[in-house]
């Protein structure tokens, strides 16, 4: 349930700002706001570049007011992996030297918001107003911990399937065939079971290597809890909070791994393959279907070199499982989220500037660049944003399909223990029956009262 607030803490935040700095001042005030961006490379530069961007804008804004503001924006991504930043992050917290603004995954909300880390940006900015108003009612809620907004979306993106439209062509496919293939797998015509036929064909005659029909990324992530939702799987009891571990689904999950091994169509060893080398062989068609992100175009088309990718690449959902599954995709998008600070100024300001650079034209400049999804239909009005193939392709394709795994302080364990499952199942270990009979074990153990099994 959302808090009532105060109306003069919200009705405009930047006001607000204006009236905690002061008129007249003889001399500009200082006010210095950093911003620390967990897995972000250069292609990603505008999720620090926007927040400088809105503080220009921001200190214009105050200026008209009478109000002289200097906003320093000191921007940090060299973190190593994701375990790094959060580290990081943490540690700063502890030490009283907290950035002022984190661009992180959704699923730390729920348990920076249990330790008090972040402060609610729904406490500082009006969340009715433009453009907060426009953004994706999908990506608002993902943004949400226990019907509070604790963050705003800063990118949005999708994971789909892939296929390698040369290599279709040569097991039987016609061209009208293959641009029909997105719709087939929206009306489960096309499902995890032609996958596997299709990546088998492949094989058989020649056209791809043993282990290479379908290709999976070769580490934990967002998405293998798509395939569990293709077979019917759910994550989130919504009615009480709980997560679920859906016995049959997990177990249908597990046996399609099982079985693209044993067709010879993915290795046994897949997991744990190099990404650098993962990212060539499915640039240059040496797979014939696989599984990714939005945000790979980038790499295909410029690093590897993939020139004419709609020509050359499909793509679509995720294939359902079974009828009882469904289509589906995971977006993860990052959030912009404020920390708790000792200045109330500060995290006042810290606020604006993630509102402002919410807006449309501002998050255009990140999607396009990285190769992401925009978080507003809004964009669509933006020519750079219309005008981008990739970009608009995908946000119809995908985007409105997506959900997302939810903001649970266990879900961590749960995917660890889903993922683990997966691994021994997939190499051989263990029976996919045996396989979650484990995790069933290991979710009760870790979960105790937060788990639903069905």
């Amino acid at each position: 349930m959302t808090r009532s607030l105060p109306k003069l803490r919200i009705a405009a935040a930047a006001a607000a700002v204006a009236l905690s700095l002061g008129a007249g001042s003889a001399a500009a005030k200082d006010v210095n706001i950093k911003v620390w961006a967990g897995g972000t490379n250069e292609a990603d530069s505008y999720r620090m570049e926007n927040i400088e961007i809105a503080a220009e804008i921001l200190e214009r804004e105050l200026a008209l007011q009478g109000k002289d503001i200097d906003i320093k924006v000191e921007g940090k991504r060299d973190f190593g992996k994701w375990k790094e930043f959060k580290q990081a992050v943490q540690l700063a917290a502890e030490s009283g030297d907290a950035p002022n603004i984190v661009v992180t995954s959704h699923l730390d909300i729920a348990p920076w918001s249990k330790a008090g880390l972040i402060v609610p940006v729904e406490d500082y900015v009006d969340m009715d107003a433009w453009p907060i108003n426009s953004i994706y009612p999908n990506l608002m809620e993902i943004a949400s911990y226990n019907g509070v907004t604790f963050g705003l979306p800063q990118d949005a993106e999708s994971r789909p399937f892939f296929f390698w439209k040369d290599t279709l062509k040569k097991i039987g496919y016609s061209d009208a065939q293959i641009e029909a293939l997105p719709e087939k797998v929206e009306n489960k015509e096309y499902k995890l079971t032609d996958v596997l036929a299709d990546a088998k064909k492949a094989v058989d005659m020649g056209l791809v290597e043993k282990g290479y029909g379908f290709y999976p990324r070769p580490s934990n992530g967002p998405d293998y809890a798509q395939f569990y939702q293709s077979f019917g799987g759910k994550m989130l009891d919504k009615d009480t909070g709980k997560l679920i571990l859906d016995k049959k689904s997990m177990t249908e999950f597990y046996q399609f791994f099982i079985d693209a091994v044993e067709a010879g169509v993915t290795r046994k060893n897949h997991l744990g393959t190099d990404w650098g080398q993962w990212y060539s062989e499915v640039a240059t068609g040496k797979a014939a279907l696989w599984h990714g992100g939005t945000w790979h175009y980038a790499r295909y088309t410029a690093k590897e070199g993939l020139d004419d990718f709609f020509g050359k690449v499909q793509f679509s959902l995720i294939p359902a499982g079974d009828e009882d599954g469904r289509p589906n995709t995971i977006t993860q998008p990052l959030v912009y989220l404020v920390t708790k600070q000792n200045s109330e100024e500060d995290m006042e300001i810290a606020a604006e500037l993630v509102k402002i650079a919410s807006s449309p034209r501002l998050n255009t400049l990140h999607a396009i660049k990285s190769a992401h999804l925009g978080i507003s239909p809004e964009q669509g009005n933006i020519a750079l944003y219309a005008n981008d193939r990739w970009a608009s392709e995908a946000t119809e394709r995908l985007l409105v399909h997506a959900n997302a795994q939810p903001n649970h302080t266990a879900f961590g364990q749960f995917n660890q223990i889903m993922f683990k499952g997966l691994e021994t199942a997939w190499t051989g270990t263990k029976s996919a029956e045996d396989a979650v009979a484990e995790v069933e074990e290991e979710m009760k153990a870790a979960l105790g009262n937060m788990l639903i099994v069905r």
